[in-house]
């Protein structure tokens, strides 16, 4: 098989894993003429994007497609009759410097079905950062997939070449991974994130250390995860307070969601639509509130309701339910009250809290923040504007902000 039928295969085959954004690792270029590459941003064909909204290009692609594992979610599980194919590491390495070269990417994002055992595909991976950071010395950004039952070792090497390591949770209930992966173990899943994490905080506090002696690099970009939305009956609520307690346990940086992708040939114990795209980014605005607004998962979601709404934002759905809270005076509260306030983005409570110690923030105040003012005046109070008493007890305040319904096409 040629390499551009390969590159076909497992470029496809590697589409279904969310978590590729390359962001948070140390800065590094090739400006002094040693090595390639770079993690400088604004390079390339972007796919993906930061955090801080800078589009992202990484070739991500899987060393393989076969796989030993018969998750009923994949695509790639052993029972499924696709195509398969298989790079050899000198392959990836090529071909993620031809690219790079080329300036279609900045980086690599890696992964692999399992091989022979966890060990086998573990080394496979490795050797690949191995050879582009040591014989090619690519200073670009490289992201592995760690396979939970491989050898420390192993993993501590990972982490030596990569700059973000990750370990997929898969689905967010113990029970729901053993029907649908019986051959992956959560505890072994969550024990290589502790292991992870562990190795991490060494680093971190080596950097710290007064000698001057250079602390061994470990994954400076952390670790993150991902967890399949759609494909058992979890509920948002349940999504959401296991990605609380993998942020507060393992400090990850990034838990993704993907949507569940019915494929051919499925299982009956999977679901035969996807979830709604919407949900999805809910969920990711729900993540973005418990990691950035001081948001509990507990308070995102209704217990009754189990789920996000999908017509309007998790965050202006809880001022909704908390309407005592509110209207907020603006020039009086803290960051903490602001950040709760529908149409408020972090940046934005900050350069509110800079604004307002030299002057009173007015209405016309509210464009120059960046702040979407239809969104936010019925909760709060600025010098020259109070909403009416009767607004915020208004029924149809929530109608106020709901996508207007339109005609349906014919499809044709």
């Amino acid at each position: 098989m040629d390499l551009q039928r390969k590159l076909e295969i497992l470029a496809d085959a590697a589409k279904y894993d969310a978590s590729c954004a390359s962001s948070g690792t140390e800065q590094r270029d090739s400006s002094d003429g040693k090595g390639i590459g770079s993690t400088a941003p604004g390079m390339g064909i972007c796919h993906s994007y930061a955090p801080d909204g800078r589009c992202i290009s990484l070739l991500k692609i899987l060393l393989t497609n076969a796989c030993n594992y018969d998750c009923l979610y994949c695509v790639n599980r052993a029972s499924s009759n696709v195509p398969r194919a298989r790079f050899t590491t000198d392959e990836v390495v090529k071909l993620t410097l031809d690219f790079y070269r080329r300036n279609y990417i900045e980086g690599l994002f890696l992964s692999s079905g399992i091989i022979r055992n966890a060990d086998y595909t573990m080394e496979q991976v490795v050797s690949v950062a191995r050879q582009l950071r040591e014989a090619h010395h690519f200073r670009g950004y490289i992201h592995l997939k760690t396979i939970p039952e491989a050898d420390d070792a192993l993993i501590a090497e990972a982490g030596k070449y990569a700059d973000r390591l990750s370990i997929n949770i898969e689905v967010p209930e113990e029970k729901s991974l053993a029907l649908l992966a019986p051959e992956k173990d959560v505890r072994a899943i969550r024990r290589t994130m502790g292991r992870l994490r562990l190795r991490l905080d060494e680093a971190q506090e080596a950097g710290k250390s007064a000698t001057k002696a250079k602390p061994p690099r470990f994954a400076p970009a952390g670790q993150s995860t991902q967890m399949i939305v759609g494909a058992d009956t979890a509920d948002d609520k349940t999504i959401l307070n296991t990605s609380a307690n993998l942020y507060g346990s393992y400090q990850l940086r990034r838990v993704y969601y993907s949507a569940f992708s019915p494929i051919p040939d499925a299982s009956r114990a999977l679901p035969l639509l996807a979830p709604p795209l919407i949900r999805e980014h809910r969920l990711y605005q729900a993540d973005w509130l418990m990691r950035f607004y001081g948001f509990d998962a507990r308070e995102i979601v209704e217990d009754a309701a189990g789920m996000l709404p999908l017509d309007i934002d998790p965050k202006l759905a809880w001022a909704l339910r908390h309407r005592d809270r509110f209207p907020l005076d603006v020039n009086r509260a803290s960051r903490e009250e602001l950040l709760r306030v529908p149409g408020f983005g972090a940046k934005a409570v900050d350069r509110i809290i800079a604004v307002r110690r030299v002057t009173s923030i007015r209405v016309a105040d509210l464009a120059r923040l960046r702040i979407i003012r239809n969104k936010a005046l019925p909760f709060i109070v600025l010098s020259d504007h109070r909403p009416p008493p009767h607004l915020l007890d208004s029924a149809g305040l929530a109608e106020r902000f709901k996508p207007k319904a339109t005609q349906l096409g014919f499809g044709f």
